[in-house]
């Protein structure tokens, strides 16, 4: 179970606290450290599954972290993101859809691997993973134009905007995969009474 490929996941849900904690400290700085934690954190998100398929040490394990650890990873760095004020308004909303996604796609695999179904990641949720961790990155450093070469917080909330738009796509997809398979289902008649009652 601890076999190199899953420390790695393992080490990525540990570096949340420290992504978290660096966030809430004035100064850029402490951000820029945060940022650095967070690429760390999105590379290892690549690696351990390249490392599992590579070194044949895919598992259980291994299967069930991976996907926990990149929603906590998004979930913890967008909360902050809204504390800070570094995401308000109208981006709020684009955030919100992130993670009601996330939850949707969460009870949808746990639903479709009772019924032994597994539903593969399209490349159309690659870009918007990839999207999302580069609009999550401009958003961790943003601070006033006047302070930073390029208006971070411009780019990111448009970045965000588009992997809104796209998870929104990807959602609907696997939701109409969930559908389908829920569909296909027999009903179970309710005890005491006949299937044709």
């Amino acid at each position: 179970m601890l076999n190199f490929a899953n420390i790695l996941t393992m080490s990525r849900i540990a570096a949340i606290p420290a992504i978290v904690g660096f966030m809430l400290l004035p100064g850029l700085v402490w951000h820029w450290i945060a940022l650095v934690l967070f690429i760390i954190a999105c590379v290892t998100d690549w690696f351990d599954g390249y490392i599992a398929r590579r070194l044949d040490q895919v598992s259980p394990l291994g299967r069930f972290l991976d996907p926990i650890a990149d929603k906590l990873v998004v979930a913890a760095v967008l909360l902050i993101l809204v504390s800070i004020q570094h995401i308000d308004n109208w981006s709020i909303l684009a955030a919100l859809i992130i993670l009601c996604r996330e939850i949707l796609v969460s009870g949808l695999r746990e639903f479709l691997a009772e019924l032994r179904v597994g539903v593969p990641v399209s490349m159309l949720a690659k870009w918007k993973t990839a999207v999302q961790m580069v609009a999550l990155g401009f958003l961790i450093v943003a601070k006033p134009e006047s302070e930073v070469p390029i208006n971070a917080m411009l780019i990111g909330e448009i970045l965000l905007w588009i992997a809104a738009g796209l998870t929104l796509i990807t959602g609907y997809d696997y939701m109409m995969i969930g559908l389908k398979h829920m569909a296909e289902q027999p009903t179970k008649p309710q005890a005491g009474r006949s299937p044709d009652a």
